[in-house]
C-alpha cells in the first residue's frame, strides 16, 4: 500500500533538507519503497520553497506544494486533497519523533487491517519525552484536562507531531470537520474521529523537544481555548 507522509513547512530553511533527507534515507535503510513526500509550503517568506524544489530535482519521491494560506490545518487538508497513498498523515519537519516509529507504523497498516489511525502520544505510559519545558509541559497537560473535561477527549495526546490516517477516513473526517487552518484544526480532527467510531490506536513515542520550535505558544493557547467553547457549543448544546 502507498502511503503519502506530509511535511507541512513555514519558514523551515534551517531544518527542511535535513528533514527530508532523514526521511528518505530511513524508508531506504528499511526497504520500503511504495510512498511519496509531500512538502506544504503554507506561506514561507524565506529560503523554503527553493531548498524544497532541490529536494525535488535530488529525489523523485519527494513533492512540493505551496498554499495561499497559514497554518498547519490548511497544509494538512491540501495534503490529503493531493495524496496518492491509502494511507496518508503528517510529521513535523523536525523530527522531533523518533523517525522509527514510522517504520512502526509502517507495519502496523500491513498486519493491522482493524486500524484506521495511528495517534502518536506524548503522553502515554511508555513514552518517552526528553526536554520539555516546563512552562510548555504545563501548558500541554492543562489542554489536555480541557479537552478530557469539556470535550471528552479519550486518547492521551492531540497533537505529538505524529498521525496516519487510511485515506479514505482522512476524506471522511475532512468532510465532518471546520476550515480552522490552525494547530486546533488537528485536534478537532481526532475528536471527530473517536466520536465517529473510528479504530485509534493510541501510540507511545520516543519525542524530543525542538527548541527552535516556531510556534506561537501563548497566541496558540488562546485561540485553542476559543475553539473548545465551540466545539463544546457544537457537540453538547
Amino acid at each position: 500500500m502507498m502511503w503519502t507522509i506530509i511535511f507541512p513547512v513555514l519558514n523551515e530553511r534551517l531544518r527542511l533538507e535535513n528533514g527530508i533527507t532523514r526521511t528518505v534515507e530511513y524508508l531506504r535503510e528499511i526497504g520500503f519503497e511504495d510512498y511519496e513526500i509531500l512538502i506544504v509550503d503554507n506561506g514561507s517568506e524565506d529560503e523554503t520553497p527553493q531548498i524544497a524544489k532541490a529536494l525535488c530535482e535530488r529525489f523523485e519521491k519527494v513533492r512540493y506544494e505551496r498554499i495561499s494560506v497559514r497554518g498547519v490545518g490548511a497544509a494538512f487538508r491540501r495534503g490529503v486533497e493531493v495524496s496518492r497513498g491509502g494511507v496518508v498523515g503528517y510529521m513535523d519537519i523536525d523530527l522531533s519523533t523518533n523517525i522509527k516509529h514510522l517504520g512502526e507504523a509502517i507495519r502496523l497498516f500491513e498486519t493491522r487491517e482493524d486500524i484506521e489511525y495511528i495517534n502518536g502520544s506524548r503522553f502515554a505510559r511508555e513514552s518517552d519525552t526528553r526536554g520539555r519545558k516546563w512552562y510548555r509541559r504545563i501548558t500541554s497537560q492543562g489542554l489536555l484536562i480541557l479537552l478530557k473535561v469539556f470535550l471528552r477527549m479519550r486518547s492521551t495526546d492531540a497533537i505529538c507531531g505524529f498521525t496516519f490516517v487510511r485515506r479514505e477516513t482522512a476524506l471522511s473526517l475532512i468532510g465532518q470537520s471546520s476550515d480552522d487552518n490552525g494547530w486546533f484544526y488537528m485536534i478537532e480532527f481526532l475528536l471527530r474521529a473517536e466520536r465517529s467510531g473510528v479504530k485509534i490506536l493510541d501510540y507511545p513515542v520516543e519525542w524530543q523537544e525542538d527548541y527552535n520550535t516556531t510556534v506561537k505558544v501563548f497566541r496558540t493557547i488562546g485561540n485553542y481555548l476559543v475553539q473548545i467553547a465551540r466545539l463544546w457549543k457544537e457537540f453538547y448544546l
